[in-house]
Order: C-alpha cells, then structure tokens, then sequence
C-alpha cells in the first residue's frame, strides 16, 4: 500500500485498550491465551473435518470455511496487538496500518456472508431435506465460498482506496488497538465525506443483507421445528438454533454498533468493547458454538483420540 501523496504521516500509534501500566501484563497473558485457544480450535476444527470422511458434507464445508476465515480474522489483530501490550510505544507504519486494514475488512465481511451461507445450508437441510443433496451440491458450495471471498475482496479494496486518499497531518495516535476505519478518519485533516458514505452504505449492505438472510432462515426453520412432534427433538432443535443466534447477534450487533453510525470520539471509545467481541472473542467461540456442541464432530473427535490411543 503506497502512502498517499499529501500525507505527512508516515507512521501511526496505537492507543491500545488502557493506559494502565498495571493492566498491560494481565492483559497480554489474557488476550495471548484467547489467541492459543483461537488457533488451536480453529486449526482442529479444519484440520478434523479434513481427515474425517463422513464430514465431507456442505454443512462442514462451510464450517471449515469459517474456522479459516476466523483464524485469519484473529491473526491479523491480535499478534500486533499482543506486542504493543509490552511495547514502550505502540508505533505502527503508514504501510502497516493500510494493509492490516485492507485484511481486516475482507475477513470481517467474509465471516458475515459466511454466516449467512450457513444459515441457508440449515434451513435447506431442516426445511427441504429430501432436496438437500441436489440444491446444496459440491458445486453450489464453491460458488457460496468463492461469492463470499468476493464480497470481502470488493468492499476491503472500496473502503482501502478510498482510505489511501484521506490526508493525515500532523495527528497521528489513532484512538483504538487496531487501524479500523473510524478511529482513522478521525484524524483526517481533509475531507472524509465520502469516506463516511462509504462506510455506512457498504457496512450497512454487509450488516443488514446477512442479517435478513439469516432471519428468514431461521423463521422458517423455527416454523419446521414447531411441526416436529416429539418435545424432546423440538428442545434439541431450539437449543442449537439459539447457541447460533446468540452467537450471531453477539458478532453482528457488535459491527452494527461499530459501524452503523457517523465516526465520533465518543461512538470510538464505546466502540473499542464492541470491536472486541468481533475481532478477538467471536473467533474463538466460533469452533464451540458451530462445531464442538455437534454430535457428529464429537463422535469424530472421539474417534480421532481413539486412533492416536491405537
């Protein structure tokens, strides 16, 4: 990313999460454990359903999908972050801070189609079972992670271009623990008008498209399920459609918070506990709330320890 021609700043610093001194070692040992657990889990999960045969359906497809797109959503935040926790001065490049913007914004649209490709694969499977195998073919499913790829690639270039003309003078702290948009264009010293519109049109088609496609499945999912005679097989099924909704609401709630408002010191603090669930808490649920609480990857895990056990 080649720094922009009226630009004075050549190097930004990060605010991070506190200013206590106190705080920056818990913190570190606290946020490096979430990152362990984040890899670990998402790396098993995609390394699991590789080698497991009876997981090659779509479902697991996609799931493996997000595990990827989570490892690498966390792994452009949190390795930086954990330096500026024992570093004297949280200092980032020009360079440095577009590209990890550019990253972060294709992996963060990418996990909200993700989820809503997800959330289509339910309601195909529960709602049109006999026709599953057909309308969720091998083929269909690259489409689904090739489109949601793209989305990502489409917005993190519109948003990282138009990033590139901004003019940045003589303020160069940027008031969170990551080069997001918003705390950037607060230290515009030209014109971010348009960045704005951008943000909220392209976030806003991001945040609500998924969100309505997610809705909808689950209306009628929850509509099949309420036809399901057996109380035991209804509680099973609305068990794990609220574990996904929580999660669901938890990531994008977050984001529309983040993003669904003009750029503001104020919306920017408050921002700063929302763009945690979303960038360093969301990707290490994400392998438990999809995956683990699933009897097919449980048997598979068994299996697996039962093999290495051999």
């Amino acid at each position: 990313m080649d720094r922009g021609n009226n630009s004075a700043v050549t190097k930004f610093i990060l605010e991070g999460l506190t200013h206590s001194p106190e705080l920056q070692i818990p913190l570190f040992l606290l946020f490096l454990s979430i990152y362990v657990v984040t890899v670990m889990g998402n790396l098993g999960m995609i390394t699991l359903i590789g080698i497991t045969s009876h997981l090659h359906t779509p479902m697991y497809y996609l799931l493996s999908s997000l595990s990827f797109i989570d490892l690498c959503h966390s792994t452009v935040i949190t390795p930086k972050m954990l330096v500026n926790f024992v570093s004297e001065k949280n200092v980032i490049s020009y360079n440095e801070c577009m590209t990890q913007l550019y990253f972060f914004l294709i992996f963060v649209i990418a996990e909200c189609h993700m989820l809503a490709a997800m959330a289509c694969d339910c309601y195909v499977a529960i709602c049109r079972p006999l026709l599953y195998s057909v309308i969720m073919s091998h083929q269909v499913c690259l489409w689904l992670v090739g489109g949601v790829y793209m989305m990502g690639l489409v917005g993190a270039t519109t948003h990282t271009s138009c990033m590139l003309r901004v003019v940045f003078c003589e303020d160069n702290v940027i008031n969170d623990y990551f080069c997001d948009l918003n705390p950037l264009l607060e230290l515009s010293c030209s014109s971010t008008y348009v960045n704005e519109v951008m943000v909220v049109c392209l976030s806003a088609f991001n945040i609500i498209t998924p969100t309505l496609t997610i809705l909808s499945s689950y209306i009628f999912i929850i509509a099949s399920i309420l036809c399901i005679r057996s109380t035991e097989g209804r509680s099973k099924a609305f068990s794990t459609c609220s574990s996904h909704m929580a999660a669901v609401c938890i990531f994008f709630g977050s984001a529309a918070f983040m993003y669904l408002q003009p750029s503001s010191v104020s919306s920017i603090e408050q921002g700063k506990v929302s763009s945690v669930f979303y960038t360093i808490l969301v990707p290490m649920l994400n392998p438990l709330i999809y995956s683990l609480w699933n009897k097919d990857v449980k048997v598979a895990i068994k299996k697996f320890k039962e093999r290495r056990m051999f």
